[in-house]
């Protein structure tokens, strides 16, 4: 009687290669684990080629099982369709927006999460031993700044302070309510939140649930229909202050990432922070790389590489957690955190 072959399964955007040791516990007479630590282009961007299409799709056929990491890799129903032997995405993270659910669930694929509350048969390696790398690799990470504010001189220019001052946000959900809880708490700054849905009850409701004040007109919200897929586009941009300052740590193309250009090169914001692109990991040849910003008449720009959840502890609990349900998935057994 002919051996079984082993399950084919690819870990996806592995930029830092931790995944593997992860996977290497289960017996690879069961499972067959390929890992990429790029990105390919998106499949649907406006900008890929049909070339780099063509790539994500043979890089992708061969496989059973997908790992992923957040929304790297997108997955629209063009994609999946042209994967034939794909039978269940495990996802770190439950926010999954670029993944087409409702094509996925036609096709018969399961789709499990990783939401990033340790394994649940207790054989991961806990928050103690993630704790040690995580200090290990503290010095390394790219948001330090190397004292550049003292290599220029000693106080040469004025701080802002945020006591008093308007935070918007666009966007109020459960991130977007505790980056407001700090705004308030901490500065008592005026809280403004623009949603295409966000009511002011909900708002209120919101604000509660992360202990904030609601009363004496600490927390206001302004429906814009309008908002669809860009939310800030050119005429938006337009209506901030030349002191203002923006932030994007949610979705590069929420952004009209051309207007948002024109308006730094030509020094209208006070400055921005930006850790979210339209495209990453950015092009080599894209002006956030290749432009110097530390230009007079530019505005301030703080530039990292989508760090918001790239948090050492968080990536070993995700990884741990799609280990156990990948054994789980070898052994027959029901998936757990299972979307689809």
């Amino acid at each position: 009687m002919a051996s079984q072959m082993p399950v084919k399964l690819v870990i996806l955007d592995d930029y830092h290669n931790i995944a593997a040791q992860h996977f290497s516990t289960i017996d690879t007479s069961k499972l067959e684990v390929v890992t990429f630590n790029d990105t390919l282009p998106s499949y649907t961007h406006p900008q890929t080629t049909d070339a780099d299409r063509k790539k994500l799709v043979v890089r992708l056929r061969p496989f059973a099982v997908l790992s992923t990491m957040r929304e790297r890799t997108p997955f629209p129903g063009e994609l999946l369709r042209q994967l034939p032997n794909l039978k269940v995405i495990f996802a770190t993270g439950t926010q999954l927006a670029s993944f087409d659910k409702e094509t996925i669930k036609e096709l018969g694929i399961q789709l499990a999460a990783a939401p990033g509350k340790e394994r649940t048969d207790g054989k991961g390696s806990g928050p103690s031993a993630r704790a040690k790398i995580d200090i290990k690799k503290g010095g390394e990470h790219p948001t330090t700044q190397h004292g550049k504010g003292v290599a220029a001189g000693w106080q040469t220019e004025l701080a802002i302070g945020l006591q008093g001052k308007t935070l918007g946000l666009v966007g109020f959900g459960r991130i977007g309510a505790l980056v407001a809880r700090v705004g308030l708490l901490a500065w008592g700054m005026k809280i403004v939140c623009w949603s295409a849905n966000l009511k002011q009850e909900k708002a209120h409701q919101l604000a509660e649930e992360v202990g904030l004040p609601v009363t004496g007109g600490g927390i206001a919200a302004e429906h814009e229909p309008t908002f669809k897929v860009v939310l800030l586009e050119r005429k938006k941009l337009r209506w901030m202050k030349p002191s203002a300052l923006f932030i994007n740590a949610a979705r590069g193309p929420l952004i009209d990432e051309a207007a948002l250009l024109d308006t730094i090169r030509n020094g209208r914001l006070r400055g921005i922070a930006l850790d979210v692109f339209d495209i990453e990991p950015l092009p080599v040849d894209s002006p956030w790389r290749s432009e110097s910003w530390d230009v007079q008449g530019k505005s301030r720009v703080l530039l990292t590489p989508h760090m918001g959840y790239v948090e050492g502890g968080t990536m070993q609990t995700w990884y741990e957690e799609t280990v156990e349900n990948v054994e789980r998935y070898l052994e027959g057994e029901e998936l757990l955190d299972r979307l689809i």
